[in-house]
């Protein structure tokens, strides 16, 4: 039969950064204006809408699920019961690897498939369990969440018996590894192994480098605001201990997993494009760590603003850029329940999105919610600890781990009054333990989010905030009445006698005075400036009341300010300004560096060319620019060799200087580069000299002797693949069709359209909404590279062009629009 295969983007430039002119497809709604659709002719998939006709265990009543063009799920379903279990019966569908792995990680079972290089990883997780009461836990997340969550394990648990009884649907993922996948259970939902949780280890670094070139030479460095931390270490801490590897099994059960050829099954028959490729880690950025993984920008706008009259809302959380996407798009539909928007696929509700009332989204709050602890052990006894004036003994905790091709091994887990264990130095008698809010009933990243799907109105979002927990975050609201509001968000200790950055001792000296409520924090509504935007830069108000529960180290405010500068203008917002905000590519620290150029004279005759790209440039890192690619590579030699220069040589690779404070010491040389203003300004300009010269260096070892290669936006230089885990694992075939791209990007790290600073872009908004509350119909969305994680599917990658052209697609939320938008319509019948 023949085919059709359809793919909707919005494209909204011209290269020149204009609007495009509109286009609109005849199944799209005239609504979305500036809609442009492409038809993709292909074989493999079927013209007409597919129509199934499911028996599945488990169900109550009936449940349709419609499909649409774009790989999104809409669940309609009679009972909320039906409605989570089909939710997480249709996410194991689309990305059942993706739930197995998370349930190893989960439950510290990594080992028993890869080996003992992951016992470290298993301890760390069983290590940090939460061990609470399992039902107060459930609980917290909403008043049905008992029920919610065991519907939705018991739907992916239905979707896992069903391939079970029929390998041979089973991902290639699993077959390559010779796995299956197990059974889930509600601990695994409220896992706490991929949150936001906390600073532990900037908190260990801070006080090793206070501890090699003291306070002070710390201060310099790092850029604490709006208030400044006292970071002296306490004289019961000898800070030559802190070299240890003291939070390795932490640090263990949250990294990424690897594969290696030796995770795969012995090549057969069945299987003989299975090579023995190994796994090779790819250093993606030259000196200094990719920054930024965990941001986000969001913004609301009130209707005072806006060409709709109504308020508009635009979220876009910046984590890992990956195949499968972190991110998963539903619409859940139930009586009480009209929610669609973006989430973790192994969560439970929506994240990001809207419902009939109103919207919301999130960005990182700066929230400290964990606390190094250093403990004097008893010579005689290392397993009792000196707390307030007494000996006491560490609870103890027996697991067993299995692990492949090896005996099952029997580990000691221990825990202080504060919390886990991480180390003990038997030698000097010393144990390191660290206290987690996140431990705390309510510590599951976002799960909170199932009340906020259901909230009306602002106060009811207040409400369902007070439960959200972890991660700290920036939650904004909008709504059909007008109303426009920011609560931050959770759990944050109260410390009256120190400031979380650095470790303290465990004696009893250094307690948390308990949380403070969520309500308290800070929070605003219908702000007379009529917008509000955050992007992980301070926003707390200066008339905050509360400053021994908020955080001193924020994100550089370049993108926040960028998008505070184009939200400021008197026009009125439309959804096309909406766009172009998310994903604009405009660099502030550009802006603030590139003039210091003009009056710096440069000797080599390629630097005076790659000078002259940038004297006229308009500071926007747009692919293909030539002038942003030189920009880019100077930026990143300024930063490393300020990390160079200002940081003492014995606190390298522990703390490094943000660019807004390497910025503020160019603008302001005095005592940074002399100890008088015209010296200061000789080095500074010398300083950028240098850091110029390298960079046309490097450009050139990088891209060759002719400056018309150097453009931005290319495989060489800006792009982004999205590498599968096992790609490098399989043969030229198999890995084409698991890794996605290369497609050209633009912007950095510093830009709204956020893209790393790294060559590939491995963090960044893989998901991205705008909602006009005028007309849910009008929302749009993003999720790349596809909804599913199945390589087979039609779903797997395709919004990987869309996304990497800064596109869109609607997410309708009228079933008339759904059904018409619909690839796929299935009817769930009870067994």
């Amino acid at each position: 039969m023949e085919s059709i295969r359809w793919l909707f983007f919005i494209n909204l430039r011209e290269p020149n950064g204009a609007i495009k002119p509109t286009t609109m497809s005849a199944i799209a709604s005239k609504k979305l204006g500036f809609l442009f659709c492409i038809i993709i002719f292909s074989s493999n998939y079927l013209i007409a809408q597919t129509k199934v006709q499911l028996t599945v265990t488990g169900l109550k009543d009936k449940v349709e699920v419609l499909r649409d063009q774009w790989g999104v799920n809409h669940i309609y379903a009679k009972n909320e019961n039906d409605l989570f279990f089909t939710q997480g019966y249709c996410a194991a569908k689309d990305r059942l690897f993706q739930f197995e792995v998370w349930r190893r990680q989960a439950t510290g079972t990594v080992a028993e498939i890869l080996g003992a290089r992951e016992l470290k990883r298993d301890i760390g997780t069983r290590l940090f369990k939460f061990r609470g009461d399992l039902s107060t836990e459930l609980k917290h997340y909403h008043p049905h969440g008992m029920a919610i969550i065991q519907s939705y394990v018991k739907g992916v648990n239905a979707y896992i018996t069903e391939v079970l009884k029929n390998p041979k649907q089973l991902p290639i993922e699993f077959k390559l590894l010779s796995i299956v996948p197990q059974k889930w259970t509600p601990e695994v939902v409220i896992s706490r192994h991929q949150g936001l949780l906390g600073n532990s280890t900037q908190e260990l670094n801070i006080g090793r480098a206070v501890a090699a070139v003291g306070e002070q030479k710390v201060k310099d460095v790092m850029w604490f605001h709006p208030k400044e931390p006292n970071l002296i270490l306490d004289t019961a801490i000898d800070g030559t201990l802190l070299s240890a590897d003291i939070l390795e099994l932490y640090n263990a059960y949250r990294t990424e997993i690897e594969f290696t050829k030796n995770d795969l099954k012995e090549k057969d028959d069945d299987d003989a494009s299975i090579l023995n490729i190994l796994n090779k880690r790819k250093k993606l950025v030259d000196e200094l760590p990719e920054q930024e993984m965990e941001g986000s920008n969001n913004w609301i706008i009130s209707g005072a603003k806006t060409t709709s009259g109504f308020p508009m809302l635009a979220n876009d959380p910046h984590r890992k850029i990956a195949v499968p996407s972190l991110r998963y798009i539903v619409h859940l539909v139930a009586p009480g329940w009209d929610v669609i928007g973006g989430g973790e696929p192994e969560i439970p509700g929506v994240s990001i999105g809207h419902n009939q009332f109103g919207a919301w989204g999130l960005t990182i709050y700066e929230t400290d919610g964990e606390d190094l602890y250093v403990y004097n052990l008893n010579p005689k006894n290392n397993k009792e600890y000196w707390y307030k004036g007494r000996w006491v003994k560490m609870k103890s905790i027996t697991e067993t781990i299995s692990i492949k091709n090896q005996n099952a091994q029997t580990v000691q887990l221990q825990y202080t009054i504060h919390g886990p264990v991480t180390y003990i130095d038997s030698v000097h008698h010393k144990a390191y333990a660290l206290k987690c809010a996140w431990m705390e009933p309510g510590g599951a990243p976002y799960l909170a989010s199932l009340r906020i799907d259901q909230a009306s109105n602002w106060e009811n979002f207040r409400a369902a905030c007070a439960y959200s927990n972890i991660p700290g975050e920036n939650m904004i609201w909008a709504d059909k009445k007008g109303n426009i509001g920011w609560q931050a968000v959770g759990i944050v200790p109260i410390r009256k006698n120190f400031s979380g950055y650095v470790p303290v001792p465990g004696d009893g000296r250094y307690e948390w005075a308990g949380y403070l409520p969520i309500k308290e924090r800070a929070h605003l509504l219908n702000p007379s400036k009529s917008f509000f935007a955050t992007a992980n830069q301070n926003v707390t108000p200066a008339d905050y009341m509360h400053w021994d529960a908020v955080g001193y180290t924020w994100s550089d405010p370049y993108r926040g300010d960028r998008i505070n500068n184009v939200l400021s203008s008197s026009q009125k917002i439309s959804m096309e300004d909406m766009a172009k905000l998310q994903t604009d590519p405009y660099s502030l620290p550009a802006f603030e560096l590139v003039p210091f150029l003009k009056n710096i004279s440069l000797n080599d005759a390629s630097s005076m060319e790659a000078k002259n790209y940038l004297m006229n440039w308009n500071y926007t890192l747009d692919k293909n620019s030539i002038a942003a690619g030189i920009y880019v590579m100077w930026e990143k030699q300024i930063s490393l060799a300020a990390n160079k220069y200002f940081v003492p040589q014995k606190a390298q690779g522990l703390i490094t200087m943000p660019l807004k404070k390497i910025i503020e010491q160019v603008k302001n040389p005095l005592n940074h580069f002399g100890t008088n203003l015209k010296e200061a300004a000789t080095q500074r300009d010398e300083f950028l000299k240098n850091c110029f010269d390298q960079a046309v260096v490097n450009l050139k070892n990088k891209l060759g002797n002719s400056m018309a290669s150097w453009q931005y936006g290319q495989a060489k230089y800006k792009h982004v693949t999205l590498e599968h885990s096992l790609a490098n694992l399989v043969d030229a075939t198999m890995k084409q069709k698991l890794n996605i791209g290369p497609a050209p990007r633009g912007g950095n790290g510093q830009t709204p359209g956020s893209t790393g600073s790294a060559d590939n872009q491995v963090s960044g908004a893989s998901f991205r909404v705008l909602i006009d509350t005028k007309d849910w119909d009008k929302t749009l969305m993003i999720n790349t590279p596809g909804q599913s994680g199945n390589s087979d599917s039609p779903f797997y990658s395709n919004l990987f062009s869309t996304w990497a052209n800064d596109g869109y697609f609607p997410a309708y939320y009228s079933k008339p629009l759904i059904l018409k938008a619909a690839a796929e319509q299935w009817q769930l019948n009870p067994r």
